[in-house]
């Protein structure tokens, strides 16, 4: 395998999280008596460029299919993201209904409805049917593709490029990644802005939260990786902001190299330096984190069959993807969590893959009254514990097991 940005022979593992299923591929009842596949959740990083990434075991287009369960907008904290970040880049980019904005991995339109109540024109790019449909119901035009340098020359061609391009967590849903890049600068207008949002490398490494790697994150990035592969494509990041969102990521604000209009701002320098000073230009940063991982699961396997032997019962909230990636790694199944939790009613009556945990409405937390509850998108855990809230009539407890094992 060699590295999917600089074409460098990859010989430094990661990570190995040995094999598992696609973390959102879950199942129906009738599909449990079918065999399951698992693939390789291996990780090798780069050693001249540093990206951290997988093969693609699975093609993106079977990940990214009509059966695609996550839709963004069942977390009140991510809508509330979103609606922020829409109100500061309006202003700051004196956004109106003459400006054209595009948004890359729209999801169920989440992000740009807030657009289109303000009525900026906005077009979303979505490559799964069922949340394209769902965006496509609030009003937003939406195309049901994925995007690359092809779809971007389409709609330039069409005088289609925008003063905006937004891409957030989807640059390390991309097996081309310089492919993806090239697109966007062809499909942005000269005087245009991209932001991209992404999990931070750092904060996965020094969190320990290896539960964030899974087979439809083809890369994982640092600052200094990204800006190398936008420059390379003719790009530079002029300004680039730490949010919390995800346990840690990136906001990077990216513009023509020949457009001096935006100067670079000087938090670009200060997180170059503080990467570097952490380590991260230099190999041995990345060749620890097996051990960190293997911590979380010795820790949360013993803490589940000492509450087995006691009599203790324990439940899940939360069927995301890095909950399935943590229990799979873990080897987790349903004898030692009753089942899981989630709003989302595209999960509601399925099981997980793998663990095959049933997957509840919220309603069955009150019949079973469990001893604790297992946070898995512990990103979200203050917005699940006050929804929970009531589980302490009875002296419910919380756990979080990432980045390392906690009760609450």
């Amino acid at each position: 395998m060699n590295c999917r940005f600089c074409n460098n022979p990859l010989t430094h593992e990661f990570i190995d999280l040995i094999n598992a299923p696609p973390s959102n591929s879950f199942l129906t009842k009738e599909q449990l008596n079918k065999p399951e596949v698992f693939y390789p959740l291996k990780l090798f990083v780069c050693d001249k460029c540093f990206l951290v990434q997988i093969e693609e075991y699975k093609k993106s287009g079977e990940i990214f299919n009509h059966d695609y369960v996550y839709f963004s907008s069942f977390s009140t904290t991510w809508l509330d993201h979103a609606r922020k970040y829409v109100d500061i880049i309006t202003d700051r980019l004196q956004l109106d209904d003459r400006s054209n904005i595009i948004e890359i991995a729209s999801n169920d339109g989440y992000l740009l409805q807030y657009f289109l109540k303000k009525q900026i024109p906005c077009l979303g790019i979505e490559p799964s049917a069922n949340t394209a449909q769902a965006a496509r119901e609030k009003g937003i035009d939406t195309l049901e593709e994925f995007f690359g340098t092809g779809l971007a020359e389409k709609l330039s061609q069409k005088g289609k490029k925008a003063d905006l391009i937004i891409g957030n967590n989807v640059i390390a849903h991309v097996p081309d990644i310089n492919d993806f890049v090239k697109g966007l600068k062809i499909a942005l207008k000269s005087g245009g802005v991209i932001t991209m949002e992404f999990p931070h490398l750092m904060r996965l490494i020094e969190q320990n939260q290896f539960d964030t790697i899974y087979h439809e994150h083809f890369s994982y990035l640092s600052f200094h990786t990204v800006r190398w592969i936008f420059s390379e494509h003719g790009l530079v990041l002029f300004d680039v902001e730490e949010l919390t969102t995800h346990g840690g990521s990136l906001r990077i604000y990216a513009r023509h190299d020949d457009d001096d209009s935006k100067p670079v701002m000087p938090k670009v320098a200060a997180l170059v330096e503080k990467e570097t000073a952490r380590g991260m230009l230099k190999l041995d940063y990345y060749l620890d984190f097996q051990q960190k991982a293997g911590k979380v699961k010795y820790a949360l396997l013993s803490f589940l069959m000492e509450q087995k032997k006691a009599g203790k019962k324990v439940a899940a909230y939360g069927a995301a993807a890095k909950g399935n990636t943590l229990l799979n790694y873990c080897g987790v199944k349903k004898d030692l969590i009753e089942f899981v939790v989630d709003a989302s009613p595209h999960k509601q009556g399925k099981f997980l893959p793998g663990s095959h945990i049933p997957v509840v409405k919220e309603d069955e937390i009150s019949k079973l009254k469990p001893d604790y509850i297992l946070i898995l998108p512990w990103n979200i855990k203050d917005e699940i514990m006050e929804q929970l809230s009531y589980m302490r009539k009875w002296g419910g407890k919380f756990v979080t097991a990432v980045p390392n094992l906690k009760t609450v």
